[in-house]
């Protein structure tokens, strides 16, 4: 183990879009999404890029500024483990289990 950094999903994909955004046409939509459970340690880590800062900390010390362009939407089963600081910055949309019917469980 050589304890070098190094990228991960979420890095690579935020540098992709801001990246895109040096070509024209530069009003072209990025949506970054995330399906699963929510995770104290990740999510948590995510306040800067979720506040009016919009900027995504590495632990490497790099900060990614994210575009007026990008948004975030996670879709999650609960906020079990997610703070009050974390539910306050994301908007919320809450579906009854009965109005989706069984086909997302099939």
């Amino acid at each position: 183990m050589t304890h070098e950094w190094s990228d991960g999903i979420l890095a690579n994909l935020i540098r992709k879009c801001v990246n895109d955004m040096q070509n024209p046409p530069h009003t072209n939509k990025h949506w970054v999404m995330f399906d699963g459970p929510v995770d104290s340690l990740w999510i948590e880590s995510m306040n800067t890029v979720l506040d009016d800062n919009k900027k995504l900390c590495l632990n490497s010390g790099e900060i990614i500024p994210l575009t007026p362009y990008m948004t975030m939407m996670f879709e999650v089963s609960d906020l079990a483990v997610a703070s009050p600081a974390t539910v306050s910055r994301c908007g919320m949309v809450y579906m009854e289990p009965i109005a989706l019917g069984l086909e997302p469980l099939v």
